[in-house]
This record gives C-alpha cells, sequence and structure tokens, in this order.
C-alpha cells in the first residue's frame, strides 16, 4: 500500500509517506514556504493544504498522486460537536468543521490526479498515537498517551497496541486540556501561543512553585484515567506581560506551578494506564510530549520500564501516524522509524552547484568532521548542513548550529545570534558510549526530549549547555547511525577534552528551521557564524565578506 499522511487542519501542516508500512518521507510545510508552524491555527487557515511538502514525499518516491492507494487526513469531522456543546470559545470553529469535511477536493485540486475518493479520515488522536506505538522500535506490545490542546472533541487518549492494533482505554473531552491551559499561560506570559509553549517551560526553571496549591483547584487527575483542566484565573496569579516587557519573578514562579501541576497530572495519568495494561514500555504523543521536564519525570517516577516520544510529538506527526494506522488497517505491518532525518537532502555535486551558483568562495576539505572540530575547538560557531532534513522541530545535527560548551559567554553569544530571549537554553550533543558518565537521565536519548541532571563534575567544565537548575536536555550520538557527527565528536575531544559540543537549531527567531541550500546560505550570510559546513564543502565567513569587498574595490 502506498500511503499519504495528511495533517492540516489546526497547525503545523505535514505530509508524510508509508510504502508497505515502512516511512518513506515526511516533512513539515513550513521548511518549504518559510512561514513558521506553516500558518497560524485559525478556522479560516484550515482549508490551507501542505501542498509542497506533499508533492516533495511524492516525488522523493517517484510517485504521482493517482499512483496513491489511499490518503489519510488526521481528523474526522464526523466526530466533532459544536464548541458550545463542548465548553469552547471559538465562534468560527464551524468553518473549520466545513474546510475538513471538504479536504478530499481540496487535496483533489492541491495534488492534480487524486482520487478524492482514496481520502480517509483518521481522528485525530488515533493518528497521534500511531505516530507513536507505531514508530517505536521495540514497542509492539506496549501502551501509548496522547495529550494535547484538542481533537474532535477531546483533548486526551490512553490506548495500547498490542502487534498492528491500536485499542483505545479512555479519552479526556473537552473543554478540559492540559495543552489549552499551557497555551492560555503562554499568551498571558507574552508568549505566541500554539508556538511559545516551551519558552514557558525554560522559564519554569527560573521560578519557585509557590501557587501550586491555587493551580490544583483548577488542574488535577481525576482517578479514573482523566481529569480536569479549565478555567485557570491568571490575571489573579500574577499580572499579565506584554510581549516586549521584561518578566519578572512572579511571571517565572506561576511558570513554574503550572509546570508543577502539569507533572502531577500527567504522572497519575501514566500511572492509571499502566494499571490498566501492566506493559513495560510506553510511548507518547501529542504537544504536551514536547514537555522534555515532564518527560523526564515520567521515567524517573513513572511504572514504565521504557519511554519512548515521537520526535514530531505535535500536530505534524500526525501525518505520519494517520498513514500507519491506514497502513496496519490494511495488513501491512508498520515499521519503526529509525530517525528523524526524513526530510529533503542533496547530493554532493548538487550542493556544490548551488554554491558556485551563489558564487561564493568554498573548499572542500579532506574531512569536513575534522575541519568543524578545529573551529569549534577555536571557540567559533558553525552552521552545520548535513544530509536529510529533520522532522518535528528538533534540530538533531542535520540542521545545527554548533558551538565549544567550553565557554560560559557562548550561551548569551548563540541567544544573540538566534535573537532569543536569554533565559533560553541551549542543548549538548554527546558520544553515546559518553553520555551516562556526564547525563544522569534517560539513555539513550537520540532525539532531545528528556531533561537530564549534569554531573557535578562536568558542570564548569561545560557550562555553556547547564541550565540554571542544573538539568541539559541532550542528543546521544551513535556512531552506526550518525557517522559523521561521531567523527566530528571524536575529533573535538581530542582537541579540548570534552565529549561534547552546543547543539541548537539552525535557523533565527521566529524562522523556520533551515532546510534548503538557499535558506542555510541566507541565515549564514545574516548571522555572525564563522563556518558553513554544507556536505562536504566548507564557506568561511572572512572568505565571503573578503571576496565581496574585493568584488565591490
Amino acid at each position: 500500500m502506498r500511503i499519504l499522511g495528511i495533517n492540516a487542519l489546526f497547525h503545523d501542516p505535514a505530509a508524510a509517506l508509508v510504502i508497505d508500512g515502512r516511512t518513506v518521507a515526511a516533512a513539515e510545510e513550513e521548511r518549504f514556504s518559510r512561514r513558521k508552524h506553516g500558518k497560524r491555527p485559525v478556522p479560516f487557515s484550515a482549508w490551507e493544504l501542505p501542498e509542497k511538502a506533499a508533492a516533495w514525499c511524492l516525488r522523493r518516491a517517484g510517485l504521482r498522486p493517482q499512483d496513491l492507494d489511499a490518503v489519510a487526513y488526521s481528523y474526522d469531522p464526523q466526530l466533532a460537536r459544536p464548541t458550545e456543546a463542548m465548553g469552547l470559545d471559538d465562534p468560527w470553529d464551524h468553518l473549520r468543521q466545513t474546510y475538513a469535511r471538504e479536504a478530499p477536493r481540496f487535496l483533489q485540486a492541491a495534488l492534480p490526479g487524486l482520487d478524492p475518493g482514496i481520502v480517509r479520515f483518521v481522528p485525530h488522536h488515533m493518528a497521534h498515537a500511531a505516530s507513536s506505538a507505531f514508530a517505536a522500535p521495540g514497542a509492539e506490545d506496549s501502551s501509548v498517551l496522547v495529550l494535547d490542546g484538542r481533537g474532535e472533541c477531546a483533548s486526551h487518549l490512553a490506548a495500547r497496541r498490542a502487534g498492528d492494533r491500536l485499542e483505545p482505554l479512555y479519552a479526556q473531552e473537552l473543554p478540559h486540556s492540559l495543552g489549552l491551559v499551557y497555551e492560555e499561560l503562554t499568551d498571558h506570559l507574552g508568549f505566541l501561543r500554539s508556538s511559545d509553549e516551551f519558552k514557558v517551560m525554560a522559564l519554569a526553571s527560573h521560578g519557585r512553585p509557590r501557587m501550586l496549591e491555587e493551580l490544583r483547584r483548577h488542574v488535577y487527575p481525576t482517578g479514573d484515567g482523566g481529569f480536569r483542566a479549565t478555567a485557570v484565573p491568571w490575571p489573579e496569579l500574577c499580572p499579565r506581560r506584554g510581549a516586549e516587557e521584561p518578566w519578572t519573578q512572579d511571571h517565572a514562579d506561576v511558570a513554574a506551578s503550572a509546570q508543577a501541576v502539569l507533572e502531577e497530572t500527567v504522572l497519575d495519568l501514566v500511572r492509571w494506564l499502566h494499571g490498566k495494561t501492566h506493559h513495560r514500555v510506553l510511548t507518547l504523543a501529542g504537544g504536551v510530549a514536547f514537555n522534555c521536564v515532564a518527560n523526564s519525570r515520567i521515567a524517573r517516577e513513572g511504572p514504565f520500564a521504557r519511554v519512548w516520544v515521537q520526535p514530531a510529538a505535535g500536530d505534524a506527526g500526525t501525518a505520519l501516524g494517520g498513514a500507519l494506522l491506514l497502513a496496519a488497517g490494511h495488513g501491512d505491518g508498520p515499521q519503526p522509524m529509525t530517525g528523524a532525518d526524513l526530510g529533503r537532502d542533496w547530493s554532493d555535486a548538487e550542493l556544490g552547484a548551488w554554491l558556485k551558483t551563489a558564487a561564493v568562495p568554498f573548499e572542500r576539505p579532506p574531512d569536513i568532521a575534522t575541519t568543524v572540530a578545529r573551529v569549534l575547538a577555536d571557540n567559533g560557531i558553525v552552521a552545520w548542513f548535513q544530509g536529510r532534513s529533520e522532522y518535528g522541530p528538533r534540530a538533531l545535527g542535520h540542521r545545527s548550529l554548533l558551538a565549544h560548551p567550553g565557554h560560559a559567554g557562548n550561551l548569551e553569544r548563540l541567544n544573540d545570534v538566534k535573537g532569543r530571549e536569554q533565559f533560553r537554553p541551549v542543548a549538548p550533543m554527546v558520544s553515546a558510549a559518553r553520555a551516562a558518565e556526564i547525563f544522569d537521565g534517560p539513555l539513550p536519548s537520540p532525539y532531545m526530549l528528556f531533561v537530564h541532571d549534569v554531573a557535578e563534575a562536568w558542570r564548569d567544565r561545560i557550562p555553556a549547555v547547564v541550565h540554571v537548575d542544573g538539568t541539559a536536555r541532550i542528543q546521544t550520538v551513535d556512531p552506526a547511525a550518525e557517522p559523521l557527527l561521531a567523527r566530528m565528536l571524536g575529533e573535538f575531544e581530542r582537541l579540548t577534552g570534552l565529549p561534547v559540543v552546543v547543539n541548537t537549531s539552525l535557523n533565527t527567531a521566529g524562522r523556520p528551521m533551515v532546510d534548503d541550500p538557499r535558506d542555510a546560505l541566507e541565515c549564514f550570510g545574516s548571522s555572525p557564524v564563522d563556518l558553513l559546513a554544507i556536505g562536504p564543502y566548507a564557506i568561511r565567513r572572512g572568505d565571503l565578506f573578503r571576496g565581496a569587498c574585493e568584488r565591490e574595490a
């Protein structure tokens, strides 16, 4: 079966292609359109489809729209109810539902040749669940927990996987939603809702949960697999922050309190689920699964022996999950993901042609990994563009900014380069073989979805990646899966004695992660980055601007 998955209705539109149960390609529309998150999650944008991402997925496999056997659309309008009946304030949601019902015809227009009769509506949270339970390695018998803002009429799903079947166990109906509560706080703190929730998580580390008791009156588990989460009076807890205003201790404290009550509630849901299934493995999906602090607490205090999180846990991942769910239903055993590198790539010759067209001075060193390690050892910043781009919001060594972790000032330096708030941390990538001696937490951690305590003996050695609470959100690098990254890390350790490199996403604030060579050149040209490592080629900032000055002269 050749199945195209589509996520479009709310935010982070994306497409994924699954052939005979194997994930062939997956990409988010933002990487093509260069609009952060693809679009805003409002009813008036619900008709917009991931047209460029879908077309690319088909080209990757050499398929035409008429070659597809099915299209999975990760929302089922038949399950939706009027928002007023669900206690939501969204008077234009009926428009969203109209667009969803017309999705087959919209897809036919976007992908000429597509038969609209092969489009299947997949329940939103089942698509989330499948994206995790079917994509996780070693999860044939496992539990899955989905938490996000909203789907058709729920905000949560607890289920079990048995072979190629997913069995729902409990769904929390709206308006109760941990995701929506966190979104509301994001907005109250002056950040962009449905986008900047991770900033609230980072800010929480600077606060104390002194408002926890008050929040427990509004957000709490019910003991039966569900919870209550609605109508939190945020203005009574702290003043609203303007987007350009500095944050105060009150803002940090309310963030810490919200983070604490979220963790408490999710832990109760996890324990209830384990009591029903007694599985060893838990998989997570939905936007709340990007809360790596909560994930770590689940792994540390929860009853499951192993916790796996879908690297595209947000709505983008439902494109893959919908396709995997249809594949399983048609007897194509869904195969686990081998990595998050499911997007676009270019051959060495194609990259060289891009650079020649751009008329930039470049070199092809004997080993790009060694060249990069030397620049990093000299405290340079490197833009790293290698292989297929990542599916999901984390830079995992394919579209990354790299720096030396041993200089505390590199945190401020990188946040300045990216135009980010200074309270936000940057992450370390580390050799999988060395991770356990430096970081305490779930290992391996290849997708940067857990936080780890940094060993006391290492905190002064790698201060740039140690958050204010003594933790770090790490990425472990397996040489078998990422030989180029591993070689760079090994050379950096030989030069510095540190098996860790700073890794943050290759983009600037408010822009999607770099995806194609043009994006990389534009980002490099407009940011104080010392070296662009693009495939086997190196562009040095000094050479680039010296050449420009010589041409002007």
